[in-house]
């Protein structure tokens, strides 16, 4: 797997066009699920993200980087200007929940929900606890680093009518850890527990 590349140079719409990357929208819902670093870039962002959203009627956005690309676009750049379906999706759905990778010291069993919209933050913790009791789920903003907080308002988690939640999840609950490297089955037993969590707080959320 190569590096990530943060080229301040390239934009969201040059992303987009690069050869390999997938744009995907599917319009179901009013809670949305997001995942516009995934593919190779920060590994199976899009597959939770897409697979709650399935489970639970819920609309979804990503964008898949293929294999051997690793650009990573700053969030605040990733405008609905420079995408009709980014637009669609943001103007569709009232909240959203958008799925990110990281991997800090010290914060390897950490989910973080960053976002402008804390009592979403709240209500997806509390399925996220009760199907992950082995994991620190994180609301309180001052124990998440600032940058991993989701709060400028140009972050797309915060332009839907709701706004929305940023969770960052590490590699053990992506199931992109060496605890894996061995699996086989489809997705890790944690990860199966966090979409299933996911799904239950879009099902369950009430304006």
């Amino acid at each position: 797997m190569g590096d990530v590349i943060r080229d301040r140079h390239l934009g969201f719409a040059e992303l987009l066009a690069l050869d390999g990357v997938e744009e995907r929208c599917e319009l179901r819902g009013r809670f949305g699920f997001m995942a516009y670093h995934g593919g190779a870039l920060e590994v199976m962002t899009d597959v939770i993200a897409h697979e709650a959203a399935a489970a639970s009627g819920a609309s979804y956005y990503g964008v898949h980087q293929p294999r051997g690309m690793r650009n990573h676009i700053a969030s605040t750049k990733v405008r609905p200007a420079d995408s009709d379906a980014l637009a669609d999706f943001v103007d569709h759905v009232d909240v959203v929940v958008t799925v990110h990778g990281f991997g800090r010291r010290g914060l390897f069993t950490s989910l973080l929900l960053g976002g402008a919209n804390r009592e979403l933050a709240e209500h997806v913790a509390d399925p996220l606890r009760r199907h992950l009791p082995a994991y620190d789920v994180v609301t309180d903003l001052d124990r998440i680093p600032s940058g991993l907080r989701g709060l400028h308002p140009e972050n797309p988690v915060n332009l839907p009518i709701g706004q929305g939640v940023q969770i960052e999840l590490p590699p053990r609950v992506r199931g992109a850890s060496p605890l894996w490297w061995d699996w086989e089955h489809g997705l890790t037993p944690h990860t199966r527990s966090l979409v299933a969590a996911l799904a239950e707080a879009a099902r369950t959320w009430t304006d």
